[in-house]
C-alpha cells in the first residue's frame, strides 16, 4: 500500500539530508510505527506519504514514493486525498468549520460523500471517540485533547484506505488514547485500513504494531516486524527496556504478555528490597528515619523527599475559573512549595490548563486568590509587570510556538538572554541540554514539535522564575529528551524552585514528579505523594508498575538500581 524505495530528503539550507535513502514497504492492513529521536526525519517521512513533502514543504527528494502505486512526485496532496487522511501534530492548523459537527462533516463534503450517508459516519464517529457530548461546541473552546480526538474523528469520517497520523495521542489522556488507539485497531482489523504513524509515547501504541520504521538521528531506517526492530531501536518504550534489561527473548510488546515472563524478575526484586503493597518494605529492605530523605522507588529520578516541601511558593484559595457556560475550575486549593515537582493530570477537559493560567495570573480567573510569595513579600501575580513577572513565575503554554517570533533560534536565545539579565548565552546552553543539535540559523517554526517546546522552555527560564509552570511539557520529545527535561526539571526543584506541570505522560511523572495533584471536572480529587497516587490507578499506572505489581517500582532505572551490586555487576 506504501513503498518507500531508495528515498532521501533534503530542505533548502539543510548542510545535510533530513532522511537518507530509506527503503520500507507496508502493506494494507497494517499499523506501522515509526520511531526515532527528536528530529530525526519522522514528521518528514509522514509528509512524504501524503504528498506534503516536498510539494508544500520544498526540498529536493530523492528516490521515491508509491501510494497505492501512485508516485507522490506526480501525485499533488489532492490527487491522494480520496485514498490517504492525515492528523498533524496541531489539531488547530487543520479545522476548517466552528463546531466539532461541521469540522466531521467537512472532510466528507469535499469528497462528496452522499448527505444520508454523511450523517450516518458523523453519527458513528461522535460514538467512537466519545464526542457525543461535544457536538455542538465551537472548536475553539475545547481543550487540547478534545481538539485532538476530533481531528482524528474529522479523518476517520471519510475513510480512508491510508491513515497518516503524526504523534494523535500526545494531548490524550490514558483513557482517550486508549480509546483512540482502538478505534484505530478496529479500523484494521475491520476494515483493512492502512496507518503509518509516528509517537513518541511508544508506551501506548507499541502492542499494537505490525511493523516499525525505526529511525536514527543520521535519517537512516530500519523496518521490519516490531519486536525485533525495537530490540536495537534508539528509543523504546519501558516495557521494551524492561524486556533488554531481564534478557527476554523475544521481547514482550502488552503488559499482559511481560506480566507472563516477569514472576522470576520479581520475586528478585522483591528479595533485593523492592517495595511491596501500600508501600510497606519488603523483607530485607532498608528502613529510613522519619525525619530523613526516602527514597519512594529506589530510583534517583522518581525520588519523593520526604522533608522535600520547603516554604510555600504560591497559594490558590477557592480558586473559580468559568469560560462561558464551562465551569473549568471549582473552588480548587492548592499550596506549592519551594523544592518540589508537581504534576498536575486528569482526563482531557478536566481543567487542568484552566488552572495553570489563572496560576500564572494571565488567564481567566472568576473568583477566589492567587497569591505569590516574593522576598517583598505576597503579590497577585496578575498584578506583576511583565517584566517583573518573569523573574517571578513564567509559563510554557501547550503551543510554544506561540512564545516564538524571532527570524531564527540564535536570535531567540540572545533576546532571552537580554530580556532576562542573563549571561551572553545561557538560554542556548540549556536549550542544547534539553534538545541538543538545534541549529542556530534554523527557524523556529521549522523545528519539530519537541525542539519548539525545548525553545521555548528554554527561553522562559532564562529568567530564573522562582515558580515555573508547564501545560504539556513533554509533547513531541522522545526518551532522552524526556530525560534530559526531568533532570533540568529536578536541578530547579534542587535549587529551591517550584515546579508545577499539566500532563497526561504518566512516564514521565512516574521519572519527574514528587507530588501529584489529580483533577475531575473542575476539583482536586487525588493530592498525595508520586508513588502512592500512580501504583494504585489502573488508569495512570506506568508500565513497569503495572508489570511488576504487587511491587512498587515505577520506571525501569528503579528496576536495574536493585539489580545491580555496589561493584556495579548484575548481583
Amino acid at each position: 500500500m506504501i513503498r518507500f524505495e531508495h528515498l532521501s530528503v533534503t530542505y533548502a539550507g539543510a548542510a545535510a539530508p533530513t532522511l537518507r535513502g530509506v527503503d520500507a514497504c507496508v502493506a494494507e492492513g497494517e499499523l506501522c510505527l515509526v520511531v526515532g529521536p527528536t528530529g530525526s526525519g519522522k514528521s518528514t517521512l509522514l509528509g512524504a506519504a501524503c504528498g506534503r513533502v516536498p510539494h508544500f514543504t520544498g526540498g529536493l527528494l530523492a528516490g521515491r514514493v508509491l501510494v497505492e502505486g501512485r508516485d507522490t512526485r506526480d501525485h499533488l496532496p489532492r490527487d491522494l486525498a480520496d485514498v490517504v487522511g492525515v492528523v498533524g501534530q496541531d489539531p488547530l492548523a487543520g479545522f476548517v468549520t466552528d463546531t466539532v459537527e461541521e469540522e466531521l462533516a467537512y472532510g466528507m463534503e469535499q469528497l462528496g460523500v452522499a448527505p444520508p450517508l454523511m450523517r450516518r459516519r458523523v453519527e458513528e464517529v461522535l460514538d467512537l471517540l466519545g464526542l457525543a457530548p461535544l457536538r455542538r461546541r465551537p472548536l475553539l473552546d475545547l481543550s487540547g485533547g478534545e481538539q485532538q480526538r476530533v481531528a482524528i474523528g474529522a479523518v476517520l469520517a471519510a475513510q480512508p484506505r491510508v491513515l497518516v497520523l503524526d504523534e494523535p495521542t500526545s494531548a490524550l489522556d490514558p483513557t482517550a488514547a486508549e480509546e483512540v488507539l482502538a478505534a484505530l485497531g478496529r479500523m484494521v482489523h475491520d476494515l483493512g485500513m492502512t496507518v503509518l504513524l509516528a509517537e513518541h509515547r511508544l508506551e501506548r501504541v507499541v502492542q499494537l504494531a505490525d511493523r516499525v520504521i525505526a529511525l536514527d538521528a543520521d535519517g537512516t531506517a530500519t523496518s521490519g516486524e516490531a519486536a525485533r526492530v525495537l530490540a536495537t531501536a534508539p528509543v523504546a518504550p519501558p516495557i521494551v527496556e524492561l524486556g533488554r534489561l531481564a534478557g527476554w527473548e523475544p521481547l514482550a510488546l502488552s503488559v499482559r504478555d511481560a506480566r507472563r515472563r516477569a514472576a522470576p524478575l520479581r520475586e528478585r526484586l522483591e528479595l533485593l528490597g523492592a517495595p511491596v503493597g501500600a508501600g510497606d518494605p519488603a523483607p530485607g529492605a532498608a528502613r529510613a528515619d522519619a525525619g530523613s530523605a526516602v527514597r519512594a522507588d529506589a530510583d534517583a529520578a522518581g525520588a519523593v523527599r520526604a522533608d522535600a516541601a520547603g516554604p510555600a511558593r504560591l497559594l490558590a484559595r477557592r480558586l473559580e475559573v468559568r469560560h462561558g457556560s464551562v465551569h473549568a475550575v471549582r473552588g480548587v486549593d492548592l499550596d506549592l512549595h519551594a523544592g518540589e515537582v508537581v504534576a498536575l493530570m486528569g482526563r482531557n477537559g478536566s481543567g487542568k490548563s484552566s488552572l495553570l493560567w489563572a496560576l500564572h495570573g494571565q488567564g481567566r480567573r472568576s473568583g477566589g486568590a492567587v497569591r505569590l510569595v516574593t522576598p517583598a513579600g505576597e503579590v497577585d501575580p496578575a498584578e506583576l509587570p511583565p517584566a517583573r513577572a518573569q523573574t517571578h513565575i513564567a509559563l510554557v503554554p501547550q503551543t510554544p510556538a506561540d512564545l516564538l517570533y524571532l527570524p531564527d533560534v540564535d536570535q531567540e536565545c540572545a533576546t532571552a538572554d537580554r530580556q532576562a539579565g542573563a549571561a551572553p548565552g545561557a538560554t542556548r546552553e540549556l536549550l542544547g541540554r534539553l534538545a541538543p543539535g538545534i541549529a542556530g540559523a534554523a527557524h523556529p517554526r521549522d523545528l519539530s514539535e519537541g525542539q519548539r517546546l525545548a525553545l521555548a522552555l528554554a527561553i522562559q527560564l532564562a529568567g530564573r522564575p522562582a515558580v515555573v509552570l508547564l501545560d504539556e511539557p513533554t509533547r513531541g520529545l522522545d526518551y532522552a529528551g524526556k530525560a534530559a527535561l526531568a533532570r533540568t526539571l529536578r536541578g530547579l526543584a534542587t535549587d529551591g524552585r517550584t515546579v508545577m506541570l499539566a500532563t497526561h505522560d504518566v512516564e514521565f511523572v512516574a521519572g519527574a514528579a514528587d507530588r501529584v495533584v489529580v483533577l475531575a471536572e473542575g476539583e482536586v480529587v487525588a493530592d498525595g505523594g508520586a508513588r502512592d497516587v500512580l501504583v494504585g490507578s489502573p488508569t495512570f499506572a506506568p508500565q513497569v508498575a503495572k508489570i511488576l505489581r504487587p511491587l512498587q517500582l515505577l520506571t525501569v532505572d528503579a528496576v536495574r538500581e536493585l539489580l545491580v551490586t555496589p561493584a556495579g555487576r548484575p548481583a
